[in-house]
C-alpha cells in the first residue's frame, strides 16, 4: 500500500517551515552552524542549534515542559490544519503517532540531577517522565487528544527513519488511517560529551568524504509528516520503499565493507520495485567520520557503478541524531515538492579534497538539477550504532 506523505512540518538550523528550510537547503547555507562554548568542558564546538524563541508548551503536566517537546510543537503547529483535517476525516482513534528520538528531555533531567547533587534536592519542576523516550509522542497525543497507537522508536541515528517505516506498517495492517510520524532531538550536554569522549566531534564544520574529515557536528531538529492511505490534492509524494538491516558488527563502529548498508539499500529498491539506475538523488548519511564515510562510499559505489548524484546535508544541519532520518527524508520531500520550481537538490558542502582511499562519488553541485518530469525517485540513508542501517525511497506517487 502506498504511504502518502501529505504534509511536512520542519524546524532545524536551516530555519522554520518548509519554505525557509528549502530556500537555505538548496542554497547550501551553513550559517546555522556556529561555535558555542559550554557544552563540553574547556572546548568550543560548532553546533547547529535552532535560534530564537520557541512556542510555549500548552498548560499540562510539568514533565511535558522540555525543549525537545517545544521543537516538536513548532513542527506540529506548521501543519495543524492538515492534522485537524485528518482528525475530522478519520477520527481521533484512527490516527497514530510514531516518532524517533534519542535525547527526549534528558537535558532538563540532567539539570535536575545537577541541582540534586549540589543541594540534595530536585527542582520543583523535575519529573522523571521528562527523560522517558516515549515523552514526545505522549505529549503530542495529549495535546491533540489522539487515541490511536502512540510510541517512540529509539535506535540512535536511524530512529526517525524507522519511525516512518513503522508508520507505514500501521497503515498496511489497517490499524490506522493516518499517522503523524517523524522525529525530534534537541541539543544536550550528555550527547555532546558522549561523542566528544569517542573523539568523534570535529572542532570545525564537518567535512564529509574529504581526505581532511575529522568528525561530526551535532545539531537539533523536529520533523513531522502526516502519512496516510489517501493522497492530498495535487502533487503527491510518498514513501515508496524502505529497507533495514542490522549487521551487529560493533557497538559504535560501522561494518567496514558496507555490507549492512548495501543490504538496506537493496531491500528499499526491492520493495519499491526499482533498479539503482532509477534513483535520481541519494542523501547520504555522510557524518564526516573516518569509518562511516569509508563504509558508505564503498556501499554506494557497489550499488551504483554508473554513479548517482549524492550529497551529505550535515554541514548545514549538523547530525540531528534521532531526528536525522526524518529530516533527510524531508529534504527529499522538499526536492520533489511543487515549491522547488528550479528542481534544485541539496549541494554537497566540503573542501573539495577527495580521499584517494575512497571510491569517487558523483557530488551534487549548485548547478545540479532534478528532472522536472515525474516519476522521480530519491533515496535517503541512515546508519546507527550497533550496525543498524536504514534506507528510504521517497518519490512522486503513482
Amino acid at each position: 500500500m502506498t504511504a502518502y506523505l501529505n504534509a511536512l512540518g520542519v524546524i532545524c538550523a536551516l530555519g522554520r517551515g518548509k519554505r525557509e528550510v528549502a530556500r537555505n537547503l538548496f542554497a547550501g547555507d551553513c550559517s546555522g552552524m556556529r561555535d558555542e562554548a559550554g557544552w563540553v568542558p574547556e572546548r568550543s564546538l560548532p553546533v547547529a542549534a535552532v535560534r530564537g524563541e520557541l512556542a510555549a508548551i500548552p498548560p499540562g503536566p510539568p514533565w511535558q515542559h522540555t525543549r525537545n517537546n517545544q521543537l516538536l510543537l513548532e513542527a506540529a503547529l506548521q501543519i495543524r490544519p492538515d492534522i485537524d483535517s485528518a482528525i475530522q476525516t478519520y477520527g481521533r482513534d484512527r490516527i497514530g503517532i510514531v516518532l524517533g528520538t534519542s535525547t527526549s528531555g534528558i537535558e532538563e533531567a540532567s539539570q535536575g540531577l545537577a541541582q540534586y547533587l549540589r543541594e540534595q534536592q530536585f527542582p520543583a519542576a523535575y519529573d522523571y517522565q521528562q527523560q522517558e523516550l516515549a515523552a514526545p509522542a505522549n505529549f503530542l497525543a495529549d495535546w491533540l487528544q489522539l487515541s490511536g497507537p502512540t510510541y517512540v522508536i529509539s535506535t540512535a541515528c536511524t530512529s526517525s527513519a524507522r519511525a516512518l517505516i513503522s508508520a507505514q506498517r500501521l497503515l498496511d495492517l489497517g490499524i490506522c488511517d493516518a499517522v503523524l510520524c517523524g522525529g525530534v532531538d534537541s541539543l544536550c550536554k550528555l550527547t555532546l560529551n558522549g561523542f566528544s569522549a569517542l573523539d568523534a566531534v570535529s572542532a570545525q564544520r564537518c567535512n564529509p568524504f574529504s581526505v581532511n574529515r575529522n568528525g561530526i557536528n551535532i545539531g537539533e531538529a523536529a520533523v513531522l509528516f502526516v502519512m496516510s492511505k489517501q493522497p492530498a490534492e495535487g502533487h503527491s509524494i510518498a514513501l515508496l520503499g524502505s529497507g533495514a538491516s542490522s549487521d551487529a558488527y560493533h557497538i559504535s563502529a560501522p561494518e567496514p565493507s558496507g555490507r549492512g548498508a548495501l543490504q538496506a539499500m537493496r531491500k528499499a529498491l526491492g520493495r519499491a520495485n526499482l533498479q539503482p539506475g532509477q534513483i535520481a538523488y541519494l542523501n547520504l548519511h555522510g557524518t564526516a567520520t573516518a569509518h562511516n564515510d569509508a563504509m558508505e562510499s564503498q556501499a554506494v559505489a557497489t550499488l551504483f557503478p554508473a554513479g548517482v548524484p549524492c550529497s551529505s546535508s550535515k554541514p548545514m544541519t549538523g547530525h540531528t541524531l534521532g531526528a536525522a532520518g526524518a529530516l533527510e527524508a524531508a529534504f527529499c520531500w522538499l526536492s520533489l515538492s511543487d515549491g522547488n520550481s528550479e528542481q534544485a537538490l541539496p549541494p554537497h558542502i566540503w573542501d573539495g579534497q577527495p580521499d584517494p582511499a575512497l571510491p569517487p562519488l558523483q557530488w551534487v553541485t549548485p548547478g545540479t538539477r532534478l528532472a522536472s518530469i515525474a516519476p522521480r525517485y530519491l533515496m535517503s540513508n541512515s546508519f546507527a550504532f550497533g550496525g543498524n542501517n536504514v534506507s528510504l525511497i521517497i518519490g512522486d506517487a503513482p
